[in-house]
């Protein structure tokens, strides 16, 4: 705006601004982020009423990245016992019975991490959408489960955690409780 003002009248001071000089630069369109959105999948969400709050979180997250910054990369991975990605528009279909036991967060975070890792620009985040504690982790190839959760499920889940976070990777919790929001 004053450089417009500036070309328009010449060197000097003070610079009189006319409304043909007022420009908008936006900076949020030329900023890039790619956003994973962990879903918890498990059997409790489904019991304690919190899945349908969960998806209707992600679909209002889908439509709002497509709609306002679609350069944003966008993955959803919903999980329990294990983690996969799936495309936004099978989000309306998803059910608790595709899914199972045991709330894994620990691969969850990990297939995070590796989709974040193909975008080297811009900020990455994770968005974790669950109403509890991990319950279940890899160990040697398989799924260990437990509940009440391990102090191992534990240190193997914030191990994860912390490659996540030792990467540049922010991580933003948002705690489901009988589908009422706690941050």
């Amino acid at each position: 705006t004053v450089m417009n003002g500036v070309m328009r009248q010449g060197p000097g001071t003070p610079i009189a601004l006319q409304p043909q000089d007022f420009e908008v630069y936006r900076t949020e369109l030329l900023t890039q982020c790619a956003t994973v959105l962990l879903l918890d999948m498990s059997r409790s969400m489904f019991l304690r009423g919190c899945i349908t709050a969960a998806k209707k979180v992600a679909i209002a997250l889908n439509a709002l990245i497509r709609g306002q910054y679609p350069r944003d990369g966008l993955y959803i991975v919903p999980f329990s016992y294990y983690a996969r990605e799936i495309k936004p528009e099978d989000l309306p279909h998803l059910t608790w019975n595709e899914w199972g036991y045991g709330t894994n967060m620990q691969h969850a975070f990990m297939l995070a991490r590796q989709l974040l890792a193909r975008h080297k620009g811009g900020s990455r985040q994770i968005i974790l959408i669950t109403d509890g504690e991990p319950t279940a982790y890899f160990e040697g190839g398989h799924i260990e489960f437990s509940y009440p959760p391990t102090q191992r499920t534990f240190q193997e889940t914030l191990r994860e955690v912390a490659r996540c976070t030792s990467e540049g990777i922010v991580i933003n919790t948002f705690m489901l409780e009988r589908g009422h929001y706690l941050i």
